[in-house]
């Protein structure tokens, strides 16, 4: 009986010890790790989509006026604004240059998508929300544009 009694602490014990060393790795990762490969990753998907709208314009276009239909704009206007925001925004993102601003363009993009033109996709657009979010609640992170200019300025130069 007592064998039976020590195995089951004995594993249980070993299970919240692992359970901690992942706590305390997890805890020690850099949140600027996190929030670069947050932009990447963001950044990526509305680097491509641009790419491919510039692609083929005509297409773009198509879709736009027959596809996508977002209220209250003409097609190309819309294509336009889109593409310039996602290959505005990408970049912006890739580079921590004015992050928030860009994750707050990135947003209103994602929203257009959620509401007028994919709303079935709500689970690839909550996580790119996510990381937008995260993003735009603690900035671009050491790695970034945006901390070298924050510690020019307060260095006073």
């Amino acid at each position: 009986m007592t064998t039976l009694r020590t195995t089951p602490m004995s594993a249980s014990r070993t299970i919240h010890r692992l359970h901690d060393m992942v706590v305390e790795w997890a805890t020690a990762l850099p949140l600027s790790i996190v929030q670069l490969a947050a932009r990447v990753a963001v950044a990526e998907v509305f680097w491509q989509s641009a790419q491919t709208k510039l692609a083929s314009w005509p297409v773009t276009l198509q879709l736009f006026a027959f596809e996508y239909r977002l209220p209250l704009l003409e097609p190309g206007l819309a294509a336009t604004m889109a593409t310039g925001a996602e290959l505005s925004g990408a970049a912006m993102l890739a580079l921590g240059l004015l992050a928030r601003l860009a994750s707050l363009m990135l947003l209103g993009v994602v929203a257009t998508i959620q509401i007028f033109v994919y709303p079935d996709h709500w689970a690839e657009h909550l996580m790119w929300t996510s990381l937008l979010l995260l993003i735009l609640s603690r900035g671009a992170g050491v790695f970034s544009v945006d901390h070298l200019v924050a510690r020019r300025i307060r260095a006073g130069g």
